[in-house]
């Protein structure tokens, strides 16, 4: 017999799967539906220039510790450039140009970026491929960490009507180190939900780098 810890934690994963899987299941019908920012892609373009600096003029990063936002959801986009607006979520450098924008700003840049092509990149660490794919696909049932593909889509492609994000290609840093923000409460841009950060505390600092490893490597 399963010790009862164990069978209240599995109990507790599966609810988390059928929350996010419920979530994508509605919603997976828009998955790749345009228009649900209203921006233009050229106001964007002139207005990133200084965004460019650290993501890439078309959003692709080189630099792992920034986030590729080359084709990320505008719906996401705007939400996380209002929660650094906001102060629901603080970084030096992002805070600083968040509240310098308008909400036409953050629109245009955001349907800007969202019509990039994100590059596509390997994992990050060959060796740990196993585990990760097991955490995206199955999540952690000894610990009730829900599986990542339940919101985020098999492939990473994210569902832009619930704002959950695109990883694929997303850069193993950038990836491991907002899940570890989330699972110390650093990071609070989940909302009411708290999904992000009841899913992250529930990894281990080990599960975090397969599955952030992982992650880059999806297409």
């Amino acid at each position: 017999m399963l010790p009862g810890v164990v069978v209240e934690r599995m109990k507790e994963f599966k609810g988390l799967v059928l929350i996010c899987g419920l979530a994508f299941s509605l919603l997976s019908g828009t998955a790749n539906a345009g228009g649900l920012v209203d921006g233009t892609a050229e106001a964007g373009k002139a207005k990133s220039i200084t965004c460019g600096a650290c993501h890439g003029a078309d959003g692709n990063s080189v630099n792992p510790v920034w986030p590729t936002i080359a084709g990320q959801h505008a719906p996401y986009i705007v939400d996380q450039l209002m929660a650094f607006k906001n102060d629901m979520r603080s970084d030096v450098l992002m805070t600083a140009q968040a509240k310098m924008l308008s909400e036409d700003d953050m629109r245009n840049l955001a349907v800007y970026y969202e019509s990039q092509q994100p590059a596509v990149r390997t994992v990050a660490d060959a060796s740990t491929v196993d585990k990760g794919l097991a955490i995206y696909r199955g999540g952690v049932a000894e610990t009730g960490a829900a599986a990542c593909m339940s919101c985020h889509g098999p492939s990473g492609q994210g569902n832009p009507a619930a704002s959950y994000p695109a990883l694929r290609g997303q850069y193993a840093t950038y990836t491991a180190a907002q899940l570890r923000a989330y699972a110390s409460g650093k990071r609070k841009s989940d909302g009411p939900t708290r999904v992000m950060r009841e899913i992250a505390k529930r990894l281990s600092e080990e599960d975090i780098v397969a599955v952030s490893s992982y992650v880059q490597g999806l297409r």
